[in-house]
C-alpha cells in the first residue's frame, strides 16, 4: 500500500496493493496499525456508510462540529467519483484550500479526511457507490455544509456535467459565510483532538 499526504494536512491518499488472478483480485482496504503508523491518527470506528449516486451528483462539502468532529475512510468501490477534501479550520495555515482525488474501481484508492475538514464528491460515472468509514455516528444537530459550488473554494468539477446538489446542500453557505456565522471549526481544537 502507498499512502502519501494531500496539500491539505490530515488528509491523505491510500493506494492499495491489488493481488490479481483469473478468479479476480483481493485488496486490504483499511489495516489500523498501518493507517496509524502513516497518519499519526487514530481512527475508532463508529458507524459505515454506502452512497449510490448518479452521473453529476455532488454530496458535500460536510463536516460536524469539533470536537468530537467526524473523520472518514471513502472508497468508490463502484465507478467512480472526483472525491474532494476542503481545509475548513480557522487558523489553518492552508485555511481554504483544497485537494481534489479521483476514486474509482480501477485504482481502488481510499482517501482519510481528519476531523475538521470538509469532504464532498461528484460522481462522475452513470452511477457510482461510495463506502465510507465513519469515526463517529451521524448526528444532525452537529453537521454542517458549506456550498459546494463556492467560486472562493474553487473546486474543479468536471465542466461536462451539471452539478445536481441535494437541498440542503443548495442552500448551503458560502465558505466566507460559514466562517463569519462561527459554525467552523478551529484548527487549534482539531489538533488537540488529533493529539
Amino acid at each position: 500500500m502507498r499512502v502519501r499526504e494531500l496539500a491539505v494536512s490530515d488528509a491523505f491518499e491510500f493506494t492499495p496493493d491489488q493481488h490479481k488472478d483469473e478468479r479476480g483480485l483481493f485488496l486490504e482496504w483499511f489495516v489500523g496499525d498501518r493507517f496509524r503508523k502513516e497518519t499519526g491518527h487514530t481512527f475508532d470506528l463508529a458507524q459505515a456508510n454506502c452512497s449510490v449516486s448518479l452521473e453529476g451528483v455532488v454530496r458535500g462539502i460536510h463536516f460536524a462540529d469539533v470536537p468530537p468532529g467526524q473523520a472518514k475512510f471513502v472508497t468508490c468501490v463502484s465507478g467512480a467519483v472526483l472525491d474532494v477534501v476542503v481545509d475548513l479550520r480557522v487558523g489553518s495555515p492552508r485555511f481554504g484550500a483544497r485537494d481534489e482525488v479521483r476514486l474509482d474501481d480501477d485504482d481502488r484508492r481510499s482517501l482519510y479526511v481528519a476531523e475538521g475538514l470538509g469532504h464532498a464528491f461528484m460522481a462522475l460515472s452513470d452511477r457510482a457507490t461510495v463506502m465510507y468509514l465513519c469515526s463517529e455516528q451521524y448526528d444532525p444537530t452537529r453537521e454542517h455544509t458549506v456550498h459546494a459550488l463556492d467560486p472562493e473554494i474553487g473546486i474543479s468539477w468536471p465542466g461536462h456535467l451539471s452539478p445536481l446538489l441535494s437541498p440542503r446542500d443548495a442552500e448551503a453557505p458560502s465558505l466566507r459565510d460559514a466562517r463569519s456565522g462561527g459554525i467552523l471549526p478551529t484548527f487549534d481544537a482539531c489538533r488537540r483532538l488529533y493529539g
